[in-house]
């Protein structure tokens, strides 16, 4: 199935210009939110607009839950510039090179930075002639805001009534030359519902609860600007109050700052502390903080990148580049970045004119984490080498793992972390997905849900990357290593625990564990080994023994003995065809995913880098009807990828193209909303997954470049392999005329496979 050719390489001098992002510009103002650009750094994200002559923006912070698990916006500000030169041009550029954006406005230049080690966004005015700035704090949460019929999905209570359920005010308190606000969490929250609904009062004192007494919110200050009084206005469909301030008198130069702080305590003073300490930093030496944050923005495009001057390759790379740019805005955030819209959304109403929700709303949630989903922003983060970036996703587990070996404990008596795959920042499924109407007999710690009962591997992928991160980076995975045991002994002792109870034996005639009932992916319900259960834990427990070996620790017996209960991956005989069967057996199909082709990837056991035959797979991918009814490039589908590592060149390049090309929206990588919302970045990130893989994949020490990329496209790139290995390479005219391999000994490992089309 792989008849390549080798090519003739030309050895060229490394090119200056490669790694550095361009700038991104509009010369005209926007209509609504829904066409603003994304501007960012460590834990915050800007929606960035000019309309009708005034520059606008929302700030949103990594970690602002609110009692219903909402993640709210800090609010909305607002800029309006008097005495400017309405005859200049307009322009709005941002700079992906050095984490800053520009907007020329009525001749003024307005800067706007965000700072990549502080939660601080800071703003400046430079006129040649004297203006006078108005700029105004803008809240949607100045009175509780009931909800209205379908805006629970914003939350953790989903589709619930919306009866009796209100999000609470802010607290907004003006002075001279700031404005303080802050939302705070009631005690009771959306935790203590999941609590009673799923039927764990009696260990809910041992819960890890996030929410409650959390505190979110910040301050906007000038020296420049004075308090000019309250107004309140409309913007699109959502009433807000507005606390304004104007300039102390006309000048060229002038600036404003704001700053957050997040925490959970029952008293104000410690966050007001914190929030005091972090505007301190910020007035102390903002010039440093922003060579700071440029440097730091330099460094992130030096580590890898995909570039293209022209031809079908540079518009995906633009995209793929302008989505790396948001997920590096949240590298220090107290959460991950959400798959449903990360730190960028905007007004619904502009994602889907009947939802018609204040800015904080997002379909599927602020604080639930669909694993499914989560899982494919942060895949390409190894490739690209944005091995810090990780750390905020591994964290997200780690924290959650005691909640999820209690509810093991509570509900079966064995140990383990039971995750799932609509799971709440605390480690519990969502209690609607959980099910609220569950019959007296029914296993209270599977989901009473069509879709999510026994689905429980998706927590494999990131005990995968966990692993990875270490093969590429030799990360200090210590801390993670709890959880990635504790998901593992989960399968070993649940599934012989169930098998315990139907009869004598707790494996089957030749000592496998039986995994049944089963799920494949949401799709394959009531499966008996199903695919891709199955390919997961067999790569995660070898993976771990391959990761043990590389650091010399011989304890190593109750895994390999895991591994070797591991039943054999399903195959099945199709038209005289061998495939990858979804499961031994199933009762029926409940979704739209492929889960037959998870060994491919994730799991990547049937790759163009793989040493064994993979015709079972590429059978699979080319012949199974289920497969080819499902394949699309929407949303999170991942049918790009699979071309990718089976080099399905043609089906790879028409899929990824299809998938990275433009969004519905102005910012060209503001995709969807796909399954799930705008931006939808588990889209973008399907699609940096398969243009990394059309490139460069891998398997132990192989390195395999272009194995699914049309020897016609013009590209250069820069992507990370394991053993601490960089590859840059340039194909020009469908020649390779740059290689370079760092460390030098791993070029012997590289191997260069391109189709002639």
């Amino acid at each position: 199935m792989r008849c390549f050719g080798w090519v003739v390489l030309v050895w060229l001098l490394p090119l200056a210009a490669w790694g550095q992002p361009q700038e991104y510009v509009w010369t005209s103002q926007s209509r609504n939110s829904s066409e603003s650009m994304p501007l960012g750094g460590g834990d915050l994200g800007l929606n960035v607009w000019v309309e009708g002559g005034e520059l606008l923006f929302y700030v949103c912070r990594s970690g602002s839950y609110d009692e219903h698990n909402t993640l709210l916006k800090a609010g909305r500000v607002r800029l309006r510039i008097e005495g400017g030169d309405a005859s200049a041009p307009f322009r709005q550029t941002l700079r992906p090179a050095d984490g800053s954006m520009q907007v020329e406005l009525l001749g003024a230049t307005v800067t706007l930075r965000v700072d990549a080690f502080d939660p601080v966004v800071r703003v400046s005015v430079e006129s040649p002639r004297a203006v006078v700035c108005e700029v105004s704090y803008e809240n949607w949460r100045y009175r509780d805001r009931p909800y209205r019929k379908g805006e629970g999905r914003q939350s953790s209570h989903k589709w619930a009534k919306a009866d009796a359920l209100a999000t609470t005010a802010d607290t907004v308190i003006p002075s001279e030359r700031a404005v303080l606000f802050y939302h705070r969490n009631p005690a009771k929250t959306v935790f203590d519902r999941t609590v009673e609904v799923e039927g764990l009062e009696a260990v809910k004192g041992q819960l890890w609860n996030p929410l409650a007494h959390r505190i979110s919110g910040g301050r906007l200050w000038s020296r420049d600007l004075r308090y000019a009084g309250v107004r309140e206005g409309r913007y699109l469909s959502t009433d807000f109050r507005a606390w304004r301030f104007c300039s102390a008198k006309p000048m060229r130069r002038q600036s404003f700052a704001l700053a957050f702080a997040t925490g959970q305590t029952e008293r104000l003073e410690p966050w007001m502390a914190e929030l005091e300490a972090t505007v301190q930093r910020a007035e102390a030496d903002p010039k440093g903080a922003g060579q700071r944050t440029a440097a730091w923005w330099r460094d992130y495009w030096q580590r890898s990148f995909i570039e293209a001057d022209s031809g079908p390759a540079a518009a995906l790379a633009r995209n793929y580049t302008l989505f790396r740019y948001m997920l590096g805005c949240n590298r220090r955030g107290a959460d991950p970045t959400k798959f449903n819209g990360g730190l960028f959304t905007f007004d619904p109403e502009g994602v889907d004119t009947a939802q018609r929700f204040t800015p904080d709303f997002r379909n599927w949630g602020g604080g639930t984490m669909t694993a499914q989903n989560q899982r494919l922003v942060y895949w390409p983060m190894l490739r690209s080498g944005d091995f810090d970036l990780l750390a905020v996703q591994f964290d997200f587990y780690e924290r959650m793992r005691a909640n999820a070996e209690l509810r093991t404990r509570h509900y079966w008596g064995h140990e383990g972390a039971s995750f799932t795959e609509q799971i709440e920042l605390f480690g519990l499924p969502n209690y609607m997905e959980y099910g609220t109407k569950r019959p007296a007999w029914f296993d209270r710690g599977v989901e009473y849900n069509a879709w999510l009962e026994y689905c429980w591997d998706t927590v494999l992928e990131f005990c995968q990357m966990i692993l990875e991160s270490y093969r590429y980076d030799r990360a200090d995975i210590g801390r993670y290593v709890p959880l990635i045991e504790s998901s593992l002994r989960f399968f070993d002792e649940h599934y012989r625990y169930l098998a315990a109870r139907r009869g004598r034996r707790e494996t089957d005639g030749g000592g496998k564990l039986v995994l049944f009932p089963g799920s494949g992916c949401e799709t394959y319900k009531m499966t008996y080994n199903a695919s891709s259960t199955v390919a997961g834990l067999r790569t995660v427990l070898e993976s771990y023994l391959d990761v043990k070996r590389m650091q010399g620790d011989t304890c190593v017996a109750p895994w390999r003995a895991m591994l070797d209960r591991i039943p054999a991956l399903p195959l099945r005989t199709v038209g005289g065809r061998e495939m990858i069967a979804p499961a031994v057996a199933w009762e029926r199909i409940n979704n739209v995913e492929t889960p037959q082709l998870y060994p491919v990837f994730p799991w990547r056991r049937y790759t163009m880098a793989s040493e064994g035959p993979i015709d079972a797979a590429v059978n699979t991918y080319l012949y199974d009807e289920h497969a080819l009814k499902q394949r699309s490039s929407k949303g999170w589908k991942q049918d790009c990828i699979w071309a990718a590592e089976l080099g399905q060149t043609e089906d790879a390049a028409r899929l990824v193209q299809e998938k990275l090309a433009d969004g519905p929206h102005r910012f060209p990588a503001f995709w969807g909303p796909g399954f799930d919302w705008t931006p939808d970045h588990n889209w973008g990130g399907s699609g940096a997954i398969a243009l990394q893989e059309m490139l460069m994949q891998t398997d132990g020490d192989r390195i395999v470049l272009f194995p699914a990329w049309p020897q016609s496209w013009d590209v250069r790139f820069r992507l990370h392999a394991p053993n601490r290995t960089t590859v840059e390479a340039e194909l020009r005219g469908g020649r390779v005329v740059r290689l370079d391999v760092q460390p030098e000994e791993r070029r012997r490992d590289v191997r260069i496979l391109l189709k002639n089309e």
